[in-house]
């Protein structure tokens, strides 16, 4: 079994062919995955997905509501509102995702930080974990983080990709991680390879960030180079070479993990 923590399954590239998607990851043995809502809009999509695949994947979907710091600067006197609203859904496992990106800064860093900490404050309200984005950002998010941490039922940083440093201030605040296929890239994720055994195996999720992020160990990627769930064993083959862990053990404990962390029961 295995959990698939961060699909953007309400990008366009899926249009076409999602039950498909969906039952190739089955195949592949990956049982659930949480649908990623990255904007007011995205987040209505997600749970819409989940509404419409509900019924012929059982189980299998879930989704987190929430604004990205790229889409900050959209936030409104009705943002949180229906974040709320929609995390009375079923589906809706938790808020993000949310935090700061001080790399491209499509909304400004004090937008980013108004939309962050409303959302610490509604999942601290709704008692939901927090799904969260960071880049370019690790002392102020942390800084920030050790304000709520306290309040917030459970946290992970999603995609993770940043410094030694930055990842020992997520643990520190007891935080989970989670990893995509950008550990696969022999080129980018160097240092990622390098740190993914100082992670506890209790703290450890795993994802594909789909369609993104194609995990490049594959021999032959698909064509057009889509990332989706069935391509999320890659991920766990990488990170087990790189802990000297078996693939069916890191698959066992990040399951075990993700369920807990996202009270899926």
């Amino acid at each position: 079994m295995l959990i698939d923590i961060g699909v953007n399954f309400s990008n366009s590239r899926f249009d076409s062919d999602r039950p498909e998607v969906l039952q190739r990851a089955r195949d592949a043995g990956v049982e659930k995955l949480i649908l990623t809502g990255t904007s007011v809009t995205e987040s209505e999509a997600v749970v819409k997905l989940c509404r419409e695949f509900g019924e012929s994947f059982p189980d299998m979907l879930y989704a987190t509501v929430g604004i990205h710091p790229h889409d900050a600067k959209a936030l409104n006197k009705d943002s949180i509102g229906t974040l709320k609203a929609l995390a009375d859904e079923k589906y809706v496992v938790a808020i993000g995702e949310m935090g700061l990106d001080f790399n491209r800064n499509f909304s400004t860093p004090a937008q980013q930080e108004k939309a962050f900490e409303a959302q610490l404050e509604l999942a601290a309200e709704l008692k939901l974990p927090v799904f969260l984005h960071e880049r370019d950002a690790a002392d102020r998010q942390l800084q920030i983080l050790r304000t709520y941490r306290d309040h917030l039922v459970d946290a992970v940083t999603h995609c993770f990709t940043g410094t030694r440093e930055a990842l020992y201030g997520y643990l520190d605040l007891d935080m989970h991680i989670g990893i995509t296929g950008w550990v696969c890239d022999d080129k980018r994720g160097t240092e990622l390879q390098g740190l993914v055994a100082d992670i506890p195996l209790q703290r450890l999720m795993v994802e594909t960030d789909a369609p993104y992020l194609i995990p490049k160990t594959m021999p032959e990627p698909p064509k057009g180079k889509r990332n989706e769930p069935a391509f999320l064993p890659w991920v766990i083959s990488k990170i087990a070479e790189q802990r000297n862990e078996s693939a069916e053990e890191l698959a066992q404990q990040t399951s075990d993990n993700s369920l807990r962390f996202f009270r899926l029961g």
